[in-house]
């Protein structure tokens, strides 16, 4: 039977990502995290696992945001079970707020050292052990070696490693999967009612290997991702009257 256009195109691009370095496992998995339209961005339609996830953070306020929406992801990828590793030499998540986004404290393990040359090391060790669900490291700088390193424990134990670059010095290449930029957006309560609204960001997808950079504004909410409609752009007059 000939095969289709699209099936062709479908089979090539399976064979140039195996060629790139992703597994078959990888490639052939349907596992949704709930990205809805943002998975249009990832190669074959699906958030890559088993990769190094980088996440550019220029402020407090960007850091934040940043520490909330990886808890979200984790959050989907655990699935009430599975741990977590979380290593830092000055950690910015506050544990009892991982509730807000459905993680108990108690299914991460937090790992709190003072250099960060300490951290590179935990973090490769961590990157290591196939039982863990994901990994991720706070840090400032990494370099290329220190990423392909991280590469290489991943595609043997095929566990998801997460990179938070906090004011990086410069923004140097890295064997990384993607990157990304989060930031704060204001929150919405219906009707006017008083109170703090659900977290809400700005994803910027700056790379992604074998797909499509993009942004995207989203919410969390019931326990999963709500892309917002129409998308959030600046803060309402009324609102910076209100808190300035």
């Amino acid at each position: 039977m000939v095969s289709s256009k699209a099936d062709t195109i479908t089979q090539l691009q399976k064979e140039i990502l195996l060629m790139q370095g992703f597994k078959p496992a990888l490639i052939d998995s349907s596992r949704d995290i709930g990205l809805g339209p943002m998975n249009a961005a990832f190669p074959n339609y699906t958030f890559p696992l088993a990769g190094v996830h980088e996440f550019l953070s220029i402020g407090k306020e960007d850091a934040a945001a940043t520490g909330g929406f990886v808890a979200a992801l984790l959050s989907t990828l655990m699935q009430s079970h599975g741990v977590i590793v979380w290593i830092s030499s000055s950690r910015t998540i506050f544990p009892p707020a991982l509730k807000t986004f459905g993680i108990e404290p108690d299914r991460i393990i937090f790992i709190d050292l003072q250099k960060e040359k300490d951290v590179l090391w935990a973090m490769e060790e961590a990157l290591k052990c196939n039982g863990l669900t994901a990994v991720v490291g706070e840090m400032n700088e990494i370099n290329f070696t220190n990423s392909r390193r991280f590469q290489l424990a991943i595609e043997q134990s095929g566990v998801t490693g997460f990179i938070l670059r906090h004011q990086p010095g410069k923004q140097n290449t890295i064997a990384s999967v993607s990157r990304w930029k989060i930031s704060s957006l204001p929150s919405s309560l219906d009707d006017d009612l008083p109170g703090v609204g659900f977290p809400r960001w700005n994803v910027e997808l700056m790379k992604i290997r074998n797909g499509k950079p993009g942004s995207w504004q989203i919410e969390w909410s019931a326990g999963k991702f709500r892309h917002i409609y129409p998308l959030v752009t600046s803060i309402p007059q009324e609102l910076k009257r209100k808190t300035g």
